[in-house]
């Protein structure tokens, strides 16, 4: 399984520092150390997804349990849009998150904000937030918000306005726990209910009728 590269000063790090506490005679320090060396592995971790195939699928662009679903007033970020189904990533979760549909990336927006707990409803409107726009070949447009929690001091976002996603493509990144919001077009079929699991890149969130 590989890694994501943010992960490795943190393993990094973790390692030296074990290394350097046992050469010291510390050993329940450089134990503190190996686990969270061992914790970081487990976080970054970054596992091939295959998309499953098929006309109109919308794929889950995150990791976690589907926090709520619910129709959305018109923004211009999101106008265009109508359904936001939102993901909450745990810490155990992976954090490497996916585009949900083949599409350019018509608009990138960062927000800087607040860092409410990423289960609660404030958490979309108030936290430190990056939003990707994107459109697919038919003039249909999503929107894909990455959203800080309490924990999650960083949002990585590793493509930029005007390129080309494919369907499950990895897009960014959030660090230790956090939610991605997806917004669904009209007309759009939601597959999923509260509080299932789902996985990015694989787990079929929706589908365009």
């Amino acid at each position: 399984m590989s890694i994501a590269k943010e992960g490795y000063p943190f393993i990094l790090a973790a390692t030296l520092l074990a290394l350097l506490a046992l050469a010291l005679g510390w050993k329940w320090a450089g134990l503190v150390f190996v686990l969270a060396a061992l914790a970081f592995l487990g976080f970054f971790r970054d596992p091939e997804r295959v998309p499953p195939r098929g006309e109109g699928l919308i794929l889950s662009p995150a990791d976690g349990r589907v926090l709520g679903i619910k129709r959305v007033e018109k923004e211009l970020l999101f106008e265009g849009t109508e359904t936001r189904v939102s993901i909450f990533m745990s810490p155990l979760d992976v954090h490497v998150n996916r585009a949900p549909v083949q599409g350019m990336v018509e608009e990138i927006r960062y927000q800087k904000g607040s860092f409410f707990a990423a289960y609660r409803e404030e958490a979309s409107e108030n936290n430190e937030k990056n939003a990707l726009r994107i459109v697919d070949g038919k003039g249909r447009k999503f929107a894909v918000v990455q959203i800080a929690g309490a924990l999650a001091r960083r949002i990585v976002c590793y493509v930029e306005k005007g390129d080309s996603l494919e369907l499950g493509q990895r897009f960014g990144l959030i660090m230790f726990g956090s939610r991605v919001d997806l917004f669904l077009p009209p007309g759009s079929r939601v597959d999923v209910a509260q509080g299932q699991r789902v996985r990015a890149g694989e787990t079929v969130i929706g589908r365009l009728q």
